[in-house]
């Protein structure tokens, strides 16, 4: 690895004068400065971050906790905070919790000692007293939080959607996929489906499932249509879960979406590519990870927050799973 005296040597110059070329204090001649940033791009030198931060007292990294970075979802989320504090001039620090208490204490130990300025997290656990006195503003995102700035998707009203948009194209025995329980997204749009489905003229089951993993979703899939066969339409926990009965359906030689609609949740970009497409519900991922980058550098600058709770609008996307209407 690169270090600071590499570059001090190539330049021929003291490593104090490269300090003062990196973070731009004292007076170093234009030449010499020239010297020093021909070598820094030569040997492609990388000043570390933390160690910048504590010689000039500010720190420019934000920790950024998600709780699955295999869910296609999450890494949309990072992807609009990342474009955002990319473009203020700071760093994310990344954390995978997978849910895990001790896990995300660790996490937040680790964003501690690199002096972050400020963390956005996704967890889903409904526990707010773990970010008690952490010294750094926090924004949740994907879930609300009474105490905490929070950003999210009206995930009720995006349940009563799914649920509004397959009654509408013809589906009379519904199953409802019920998400984690620990997972309050996740509870959130299932009520919104199951107030829907409990005022209209159609017989529903509600399926209770523990996980949004891959590897659980095919046995939630072999499991609905086990138990309930006569199932002529899903309102699936997220894309995921879509996608498990999707593929388990077509395995047993139903017709979609004659025989069996089927509605998702999220809109991950995987959805468009299954065959047939995926009806889903969009959750504006990309723009809620923006936000919530927005939101937390109006707080790490100290500027005026006339609104510490951001909802975003949700939205039906029609594709091939679901039948057309007029």
């Amino acid at each position: 690895m690169v270090t600071i005296r590499d570059v001090a040597k190539h330049a021929g110059v003291s490593v104090a004068t490269v300090s003062r070329v990196l973070n731009s204090t004292g007076y170093v001649r234009e030449d010499t400065r020239e010297k020093v940033m021909q070598a820094i791009t030569l040997l492609n030198y990388s000043p570390n971050e933390v160690a910048r931060s504590l010689y000039k007292r500010e720190s420019r990294l934000i920790g950024l906790l998600l709780p699955d970075i295999t869910n296609p979802f999450f890494p949309q989320l990072a992807r609009g905070i990342e474009d955002e504090v990319h473009s203020q001039g700071f760093r994310l620090l990344f954390g995978n919790s997978d849910e895990d208490l001790k896990k995300e204490a660790a996490y937040l130990h680790t964003f501690t000692q690199n002096h972050v300025v400020g963390m956005i997290t996704a967890r889903t656990i409904s526990d707010d007293e773990t970010y008690e006195g952490l010294g750094f503003p926090v924004v949740f995102l994907d879930r609300t939080s009474p105490q905490y700035p929070s950003v999210y998707a009206d995930g009720r009203e995006g349940g009563r959607i799914a649920a509004q948009e397959i009654i509408k194209r013809g589906s009379k025995q519904i199953t409802l996929l019920k998400g984690p329980p620990n997972v309050k997204p996740a509870q959130e749009r299932f009520q919104g489906a199951l107030e829907t489905l409990s005022g209209a003229n159609v017989d529903f089951q509600v399926m209770n499932t523990t996980s949004f993993s891959f590897h659980e979703a095919k046995k939630w899939a072999k499991e609905l249509f086990e138990k309930h066969a006569n199932t002529d339409g899903v309102i699936a926990s997220n894309d995921i879960v879509a996608a498990a009965i999707l593929r388990e359906a077509l395995q047993l030689g139903k017709s979609i979406p004659d025989e069996l609609q089927i509605v998702g949740f999220d809109d991950i970009p995987q959805s468009e590519l299954l065959f047939p497409a995926l009806s889903t519900i969009r959750q504006p991922a990309y723009e809620m990870g923006k936000e919530a980058a927005k939101l937390l550098l109006k707080y790490i600058k100290k500027e005026i927050v006339q609104n510490k709770h951001i909802e975003l609008p949700v939205t039906f996307i029609e594709r091939n799973t679901t039948r057309k209407v007029d």
